[in-house]
C-alpha cells in the first residue's frame, strides 16, 4: 500500500485531539511521511486533515468544559472563504440506513434530511423517491457546526 503505481491507496486521517485546529494539511503530510516511513516502514498516498466538528459528543464534551462558545468562536474568527468550493456538501451525499439523504456526514448525524425542514422528522428525500439523483435544485442544510468545515485551511 502508498506505493506508486501499486494501485493500492492508503490514506489517512489527522484529527486533533481537543478544541484546536489542525496544522496546515501540507506540512503535517510531509511530517508524518518522513516520521512514518523512518521509523515503521509505513508508506501512504496522503494525509487529510479534519476539524472536530461542534456536535453531538465532542459538543457535549466542550459544554461541559464551559469552551463551546470559546470553540465556536475559533471556528468563526478563522473562518476562510478560499474553503467554501471544496465543501463536501456541494458533490457528496449521505444515505442512512433507511435510505434518507443528508448533504454531508454532520447533517447526518444532526438528523437534517435533504429536503425536510423538520429535525429527524418526516419528509425529506430518500433513494426510493427520487428518479435520479440530480439534487442540485435542493437548498444545503446549513447551522452552526458548518464553520468547522470552513476554518483555517478547511476540512478536506
Amino acid at each position: 500500500y502508498g506505493l506508486p503505481d501499486s494501485g493500492l491507496e492508503l490514506d489517512l486521517v489527522y484529527n486533533p485531539l481537543g478544541s484546536f485546529l489542525p496544522p496546515p494539511q501540507e506540512s503535517l503530510e510531509s511530517k508524518y511521511k518522513e516520521e512514518l516511513e523512518e521509523n515503521f516502514g509505513i508508506l501512504f498516498n496522503q494525509l487529510y486533515t479534519m476539524t472536530n466538528m461542534p456536535i453531538k459528543r465532542f459538543a457535549d464534551f466542550l459544554y461541559r468544559r464551559d469552551e463551546l462558545k470559546d470553540y465556536m468562536d475559533l471556528l468563526v474568527r478563522n473562518f476562510n472563504a478560499d474553503t467554501t468550493n471544496n465543501l463536501m456538501c456541494l458533490n457528496t451525499i449521505s444515505i442512512g440506513y433507511d435510505g434518507k439523504i443528508f448533504d454531508c456526514d454532520f447533517n447526518q448525524q444532526l438528523g437534517y434530511g435533504m429536503g425536510s425542514s423538520e429535525v429527524h422528522g418526516e419528509g425529506g428525500k430518500t433513494v426510493f423517491d427520487v428518479e435520479s439523483f440530480n439534487l442540485m435544485d435542493i437548498p444545503i442544510k446549513n447551522d452552526n457546526h458548518c464553520f468547522g468545515c470552513t476554518a483555517g485551511m478547511g476540512s478536506s
